[in-house]
């Protein structure tokens, strides 16, 4: 069995405030394996993120390395990382030595429901897996989870686990968007998926991110942990040979047919 930890955590503009809530959390994270927590963990979105990204050798993923390898647990968590005028925005894979194993620049940027995050952030271009605490881990980031061709690409590079980063806007039926996106990317891939998204952050809340209900989904699409709204850490365990008992009965990844709806 390996063990993650949901870390959801309320996300301030201040990144020395986060980095304390991320060491507070795997704290709380004992005996973990691997613990994720959301998307821009560095420092809340706006416009300041230009000013405040920092490289990856800098003092907030530094900081994480430290945590990570004084609690022998692996870490997932968004950052926002110097690019030509624009940022990226990165989630960073560190193993419980508290090396970086794989830095992923989110492909898909949320230019929806009124916000431009292209103004800020430029995208990635390649989907990554990375192995992390025994498992091999594919990276997902936001509204990265709307586009399922994204995780049938980390399927074919052998990933076990899906690990979904997210500061989710809060809106009309946008909460149950994300819990249908997680579960179907879940599903339809058969995957074990762990999605992590911001708690809300009371003393932020005029921007709207932060929904909270992260979750584990097994690859039937069950959720098996959902931590609401509250802001928590909690400790899961999903066994990784369930997969391949489903997709014993449920094909679907064979079943596939390339290139059917291309002309």
């Amino acid at each position: 069995m390996t063990r993650i930890a949901l870390c959801q955590i309320p996300v301030s503009p201040d990144p020395s405030a986060n980095l304390t809530r991320v060491r507070e959390a795997l704290a709380a994270a004992e005996g973990a394996d691997l613990a994720i927590f959301p998307e821009a963990t560095l420092t809340r979105y706006g416009k300041r993120i230009t000013d405040l990204a920092e490289p990856l050798d800098g003092p907030f993923v530094t900081g994480m390395a430290e945590a990570a390898r004084r609690h022998g647990v692996a870490v997932i968590a968004g950052v926002f990382e110097p690019g030509r005028g624009l940022v990226h925005n990165t989630a960073v894979a560190l193993d419980s030595s508290g090396e970086l194993r794989a830095a992923y620049r989110k492909i898909h940027l949320f230019d929806s429901f009124g916000a431009k995050e292209s103004e800020l952030v430029a995208p990635g271009a390649e989907p990554v897996v990375v192995e992390l605490a025994g498992l091999r881990v594919g990276l997902v980031t936001c509204y990265d989870v709307r586009f399922p061709e994204l995780t049938r690409a980390l399927v074919d590079r052998g990933a076990e686990l899906f690990a979904v980063i997210a500061a989710w806007g809060s809106g009309p039926l946008k909460e149950d968007h994300w819990v249908t996106l997680v579960r179907a990317r879940a599903l339809e891939n058969t995957m074990w998926t762990a999605a992590v998204g911001q708690a809300p952050n009371p003393a932020e809340s005029s921007d709207g991110f932060g929904v909270g209900r992260s979750m584990l989904v097994d690859p039937m699409g069950v959720v098996r942990a959902d931590l609401g709204t509250s802001a928590g850490v909690q400790v899961v365990e999903l066994d990784p040979e369930a997969a391949a008992r489903v997709r014993a009965t449920l094909p679907c990844l064979e079943h596939r047919v390339l290139g059917v709806n291309r002309s």
